[in-house]
């Protein structure tokens, strides 16, 4: 009896999103993407690229050529004076940021991860916190892309701005990312201050905070009065890192080790996390100094499923007020706590910051746990402020309830009807979230 072989198979880091691609491809040059969009416009495929696969979603999912960009990861040139650098667009945050540091340089900001690759992180509006700050997309000040026909495009402000404008959070619509150009800062350090506070105590003073810190952020645990605080201050003072067991302590485990076996046992007996939950305030103070890309992004060894909304600023309080509330009502019991931070607006079509300063809201729980009644329940909420979803974690939304909450939807829609009229990198997903392409 002859075995069929079985297709190339593919799942995203969470482990709620699975593919069988026809063809799972692995470029080095741009050449070698160009071939693979012409090959499957020949072929009537669809094309999906995917970096490290952080996305929650099924942004990525594809039945046609899945295209890895594993071996697509090099900084191609830095220009000192101007502070900016070019980088293939599979680069990964991590190794981005240690590139930069030895030439002196930084990103303004990051998000607390640094496994994504520079495209995926732009593309789906990965973002830090501080109020004064964009998210990752508005660094970008240039972009090399590939379009449904396999033309390249080079744009920028002064280039092709409309397709730079929409491509800058593109989703992945508008075509193949092969180079992305990055505005950097001199390197710096910041100093850290973490530490319990009540969590009524946080929020009356919210604006404070907010007015005092370059990046600050919170975490509600739920089940208890308590928050764990994050304040990120630039220094000129000189590096005063943890020691290698106080970050291993830290880092591993207490926050990857320890809470994986918190995350383990409470799914086992859901009524032990208000206990262990209780204990968490007691961490205490830790303060440090360390460079800006060691402290932005910290270890994710634990996997789980995350929802994230972004509101308008000035509805934060209020927002999470009733996420607090419906989890008190629910008799939820959550192992994980809820964050919340802020950044600043920005003009990009599809960036869940467009048009306003925005404070993000984030749930989570572990993975293999059912999430739909705690994730559409705080949907509900955030449907109130006009909420806009990270467009790599999980929602519920469609084109029609999404298409009235970003100002600058249509402009978008033209320029993914430019560059993909046929819907070479669409998907069941981006069918769901941006409708079909029009004709």
């Amino acid at each position: 009896m002859v075995s069929r072989k079985q297709p190339p198979q593919w799942q995203n880091w969470a482990g709620n999103q699975q593919c069988a691609p026809a063809r799972i491809e692995r470029p080095s040059t741009e050449e070698g993407l160009v071939r693979i969009v012409k090959q499957a416009a020949q072929a009537g495929q669809r094309v999906k690229v995917v970096g490290s696969g952080h996305s929650f979603t099924g942004i990525a999912l594809t039945d046609g050529r899945l295209v890895r960009l594993d071996s697509y990861h090099r900084v191609l040139s830095v220009d000192s004076d101007k502070k900016t650098v070019t980088v293939q667009a599979g680069i990964p945050l991590s190794q981005l940021n240690e590139e930069l540091d030895r030439r002196g340089l930084a990103m303004e900001n990051l998000g607390d991860i640094a496994y994504q690759s520079i495209a995926g992180a732009i593309s789906t509006a990965t973002h830090g916190t501080g109020k004064d700050l964009g998210g990752l997309a508005t660094q970008a000040i240039g972009l090399r892309l590939i379009a449904g026909d396999g033309s390249i495009i080079d744009c920028s402000a002064d280039s092709e701005p409309e397709v730079f404008q929409a491509a800058r959070v593109g989703l992945g619509a508008l075509g193949v990312i092969s180079t992305v150009t990055l505005q950097c800062v001199d390197a710096f350090n910041l100093h850290v201050v973490e530490m319990p506070m009540r969590v009524d105590e946080v929020l009356e003073s919210l604006d404070e905070h907010l007015a005092a810190n370059d990046h600050f952020e919170f975490f509600w645990v739920p089940g208890t009065g308590w928050a764990l605080t994050k304040r990120n201050n630039r220094t000129e003072k000189p590096l005063a890192p943890r020691g290698r067991w106080q970050e291993f302590r830290d880092d591993i485990l207490i926050s990857n080790i320890g809470f994986g076996l918190v995350c383990r046992i409470g799914r086992l007996r859901p009524s032990l996390i208000p206990r262990v939950a209780k204990a968490i305030p007691s961490t205490g103070r830790t303060e440090y100094i360390d460079k800006s890309y060691r402290v932005f992004a910290s270890p994710r060894l634990i996997r789980f499923y995350e929802m994230e909304y972004s509101i308008p600023a000035d509805a934060a309080i209020a927002a999470f007020n009733r996420v607090r509330e419906y989890v008190r009502r629910s008799g939820l019991i959550l192992s994980f706590p809820v964050e919340m931070r802020f950044t600043a607006g920005d003009d990009i079509p599809l960036s869940t910051a467009s048009g306003r300063p925005s404070c993000y809201i984030a749930i989570h729980v572990y993975q293999h746990t059912h999430y739909q009644q705690y994730f559409e329940a705080v949907e509900h909420i955030m449907n109130d402020y006009g909420g806009r979803p990270h467009w790599g974690k999980l929602h519920f939304q469609t084109a029609e309830t999404l298409a009235p909450r970003y100002p600058d939807w249509g402009a978008f829609q033209k320029v993914r009807t430019r560059l993909d009229p046929d819907g070479r990198f669409s998907n069941p997903y981006l069918d769901r979230v941006l409708g079909p392409i029009a004709s």
